[in-house]
């Protein structure tokens, strides 16, 4: 268990609660976002000030989720290891560290196991993708990962890999954890999204007390990164004290370029109004972390974001060290690649799916104790049993 700072802790919420927007509330209608567009909700009065029942839900939900003594609690059981495998790794681009870090995983597992392991880059473009997969299928691997991209986007080596008879697991690859018929996909390794999307809301609600200025950042290019955006909307709504001011469209590939612009524009329309934010992935607040400077904004808010998504090692430290980024949502990324393998090998061995999905957790400068990733502890040594390795 990690050691807790409980008087900062403290100070945090004091500050939060200090700092949050005491206006009316506001009732969001959102219109369609074009690609690379914001667009303002339309609001009316309520009349009506914070949320007491979902503040109460909000704040039992986001005390669970920020634990970080949670225990393993996947499977028990499966089949021992199958010898002389070989997985090859397609990655989205080895530049997402989601990507990259679930790759890790799969990496560390496979040494155990002892099987081999190739990664190949699909460098982050639709050809770079497809010649990646072309590649994994002709090296006639035991399984391949589809590594955080659409399967949909290389149907003919997909159907090629099925005719060769080569199971396909996907990592972030479809909405839905567990297998998948259309895409053929032997499981699929995520976090439930409406888990992830719900407590990042529950999240705003709980430290602004019912009373916040409310911006989402999302890829609506990405069906997977919009349908988590709108349930984050929608969980804000639960909350007639959350006044949700935008709702920005910038693609992740234009990020890097697009958010400076779009949160200076932000600042200067909504002002001390905005106090928190929500991304669907930490990377934007990365992208943003100059535009608030800029504007003289500390690092520890407001506004207050948390990252949806991810939780790569950079959110992390900027979680740590109190610059532009409060908490994040993070995907065990090592134990993903560990489940990666654990599922292949019950593939290999005639099984079924395990089923496991890992628990959603919210890190912040009080429970990560400087760590840059997390993982529900004792999984490695759960997987050792059932491989017997």
């Amino acid at each position: 268990m990690h050691h807790h700072r409980k008087a900062r802790s403290g100070g945090v919420r004091v500050r939060y609660a200090a700092t949050a927007l005491l206006t009316a509330a506001a009732t969001v209608v959102l219109a369609g976002c074009e690609r690379g567009s914001s667009s303002d909700p339309e609001s009316s009065a309520t009349g009506t000030s914070g949320c007491p029942a979902a503040q109460a839900r909000a704040e039992a939900a986001v005390s669970r989720a920020e634990r970080d003594d949670v225990a393993w609690n996947g499977p028990t059981t499966g089949p021992r290891a199958v010898t002389g495998r070989s997985l090859v790794y397609v990655a989205q681009t080895m530049t997402n560290p989601g990507v990259a870090g679930a790759a890790e995983g799969v990496r560390e597992a496979a040494r155990v196991i002892g099987w081999n392991l190739r990664v190949i880059d699909g460098g982050g473009t639709p050809a770079g993708i497809q010649a990646a997969m072309s590649e994994a299928v002709t090296l006639r691997p035991s399984g391949i990962v589809i590594g955080g991209f659409d399967p949909n986007s290389t149907a003919q080596q997909i159907a090629q890999a099925e005719q060769a008879g080569i199971p396909l697991i996907g990592w972030h690859a479809v909405a839905a954890p567990g297998p998948s018929r259309r895409p053929a996909l032997f499981t699929n390794i995520t976090t439930q999204v409406e888990d992830v999307a719900r407590i990042s809301a529950r999240w705003v609600i709980s430290t602004s007390n019912g009373d916040a200025g409310a911006v989402i950042l999302t890829d609506a290019s990405i069906p997977f990164a919009k349908n988590k955006s709108e349930l984050i909307r929608d969980e804000l709504a639960t909350c007639a004290g959350v006044d949700l001011l935008a709702y920005v469209n910038i693609p992740i590939s234009d990020a890097s370029s697009r958010t400076p612009r779009e949160v200076s524009s932000l600042l200067s329309r909504f002002q001390d109004r905005w106090t928190h934010s929500i991304a669907i992935n930490d990377l934007y607040f990365a992208d943003a972390a100059p535009a608030f400077r800029a504007a003289g904004k500390d690092g520890s808010g407001p506004p207050f974001n948390i990252g949806a998504g991810d939780g790569d090692p950079s959110a992390f430290q900027r979680v740590d060290s109190d610059q532009y980024q409060a908490a994040t949502v993070p995907e065990p990324l090592t134990l993903q690649g560990w489940q990666i393998v654990d599922e292949f090998n019950r593939a290999f061995s005639g099984s079924p799916a395990s089923g496991y999905v890992a628990p959603v957790h919210i890190a912040t400068a009080d429970n990560s104790d400087g760590a840059t990733s997390w993982n529900p502890s004792g999984y490695r040594e759960g997987y050792r049993k059932i491989w017997g390795r």
